[in-house]
């Protein structure tokens, strides 16, 4: 029996991870539940599932949790406040964590994992974009384990050896891996000319051909920010160098990412766009389980494409790269400046080809330091965002 905490059960992470769950009551039992501000589906999760804690980093919200279990009879224990998260997440009985709570606002809970020696299942991104080497030196320090969740990660990680060390330097090069392929389906403006993007709608962003995923994440994926986000995730999570970490166009979302070795061999892991199939590769690694997913027909499918990114339609990777070359809390400033662009974009404040813009300014114009502490990485976010309001200010909705 697996004892899990999950942070952010009640996003889309989340619920597919409890969804998993509740197909296997014999493997896993979960003991705490966490989120921000949802505190209606976290007490339907509650009731559901029974954890001994939950946790809501919302005050407000968290009191009324409270009182919705009271009156559903529900003995569920009510952590509340930001460290509520942290505090869950190092429980000394829970063997694994599932850290899916989005954007840097997931940062603190998922370091505090890593620092408490336990199975760390990722799937928030910021943790080795922002902290990077901070996240694994907590890791190392723990003595943890550390799963990637990601449907691309979790692909690379599938194709590589058994036996695979996510997070050790030169675990590549020492595996024969060539080159680590991550597929992108090229979001729903893979072929809409360029010259409308200036015009596209939150709602047509939002709009994902192949998943089903939050508004955020959505809007990462149409500009192609996720797979920039992914490109310094993977230089972190497999130890590979920069030259190594390639993006491919693959429009079906059938191969999930690939792997090349130097002997010419390509191993590449395939399936339906379901994030249930990493989330249960993760939860009962190195076994198989369950996961609800459909199989692929193959026949129905007929074939597979590729193609190389455009750099003037998807100018966002080609920044990611750029971040991950200067190193230092470069990432950081890149990925405060994305989400504060995007959650302008979101509320109707700036046009969506001016997301790629306001990153590059302020990445352009930011100090990158080392990144010597969680302090620094904290200021340079603090910074970033406030440079990225800024920008936002000057250019408005105007297309760029």
């Amino acid at each position: 029996m697996k004892r899990l905490t999950i942070l952010g059960s009640t996003g889309s992470i989340g619920e597919s991870t409890l969804d998993v769950v509740a197909r296997h009551p014999e493997r896993f039992e979960v003991l705490a539940l966490a989120a921000c501000t949802s505190h209606e589906k976290l007490a339907a999760q509650c009731e559901r599932f029974e954890p001994r804690w939950a946790a809501m980093a919302d005050e407000a919200a968290a009191e009324r949790l409270r009182a919705t279990l009271r009156a559903r009879g529900v003995a569920t224990e009510v952590l509340a406040g930001p460290g509520s998260l942290e505090r869950v997440a190092a429980l000394p009985e829970a063997d694994a964590v599932m850290a899916a709570v989005v954007g840097a606002a997931g940062l603190p809970g998922t370091l505090a994992a890593a620092r408490a020696g336990k199975i760390v299942l990722l799937a928030n991104k910021e943790a080795l974009v922002v902290s990077g080497s901070l996240f694994l030196a907590a890791l190392a320090e723990g003595g943890g384990v550390l799963l990637p969740i990601d449907s691309e990660h979790s692909a690379v990680f599938q194709s590589l050896p058994r036996g695979f060390v996510c997070g050790r330097a030169g675990e590549a090069a020492r595996a024969g891996v060539r080159r680590i392929l991550l597929t992108a389906s090229g979001g729903p403006f893979r072929s809409t000319p360029v010259e409308r993007l200036a015009e596209v709608t939150p709602d047509e962003a939002c709009a994902h051909p192949n998943w089903v995923m939050g508004r955020k994440i959505s809007v990462d994926s149409a500009t192609m920010m996720n797979k920039g986000l992914e490109v310094i995730e993977a230089f972190w999570l497999f130890g590979a160098p920069r030259e190594a970490i390639e993006v491919v166009i693959h429009p079906q979302s059938v191969i999930h990412s690939m792997v090349e070795y130097h002997d010419g061999s390509v191993i590449a892991q395939l399936g339906a766009p379901d994030m249930r199939t990493p989330i249960a590769c993760a939860l009962a690694w190195p076994e198989r389980i369950e996961a609800g997913v459909a199989p692929v027909d193959f026949a129905a499918l007929g074939r597979l494409e590729f193609g190389r990114v455009d750099d003037g339609r998807f100018p966002c990777v080609r920044l990611a790269f750029s971040a991950l070359d200067r190193g230092g809390t470069a990432p950081a400033i890149l990925n405060a400046a994305n989400e504060v662009a995007v959650e302008s974009f979101l509320a109707g404040g700036l046009a969506f080809n001016a997301i790629a813009a306001v990153i590059e300014n302020v990445l352009s114009a930011s100090a990158v330091e080392p990144l010597d502490s969680l302090d620094t990485a904290w200021r340079a976010d603090r910074e970033a965002r406030e440079a990225a309001r800024r920008e936002i200010s000057r250019l408005g909705r105007r297309a760029v």
